[in-house]
């Protein structure tokens, strides 16, 4: 498997707009989209630093997993993504390792982008999100 770039790290929060005000405020950062993805029933926001993402995670409804999150542990990181060339091709890999997966197959995420998650008990405790590199391009990672 290649891992070709890290291409998220995502925090969950409590108030997307408050934390997007603090972040510009005392960073200077500012996000270059958002959108609701309602089968994760979260709204999230992007802000590119350095060709590497910070995705911020408000949870839409009780039952998402980022309110979920949020309700064990308070704000703070949620996991990490990794760029891959083929999600699919990513899982197989790592089933055939023996390694604890949540998303049996490829699904579709945030921005259009095929994903998957692998679980935390088989990262050695980090949730890490797979992303499929399909708009990635010579001069950078893949938009978002």
């Amino acid at each position: 498997m290649d891992v070709t770039r890290i291409d998220q790290i995502a925090i969950a929060v409590e108030d997307l707009d408050a934390t997007l005000e603090l972040y510009e405020r005392a960073f200077g950062l500012r996000a270059s989209r958002r959108e609701v993805v309602d089968s994760d029933g979260v709204e999230e926001a992007m802000i590119d630093i350095g060709g590497v993402w910070l995705q911020l995670l408000q949870p839409t409804r009780d039952d998402s997993p980022i309110a979920r999150y949020l309700e064990r542990n308070g704000p703070g990181l949620h996991h990490l993504g990794f760029g891959v060339p083929s999600v699919g091709d990513a899982l197989e890999h790592l089933r055939d390792e023996g390694v604890r997966l949540i998303d049996e197959a490829p699904r579709a995420g945030g921005g259009g982008h095929t994903i998957a998650f692998v679980h935390p008990k088989g990262t050695g405790g980090v949730l890490v999100e797979l992303v499929e590199d399909v708009a990635a391009t010579d001069d950078g990672p893949a938009d978002r």
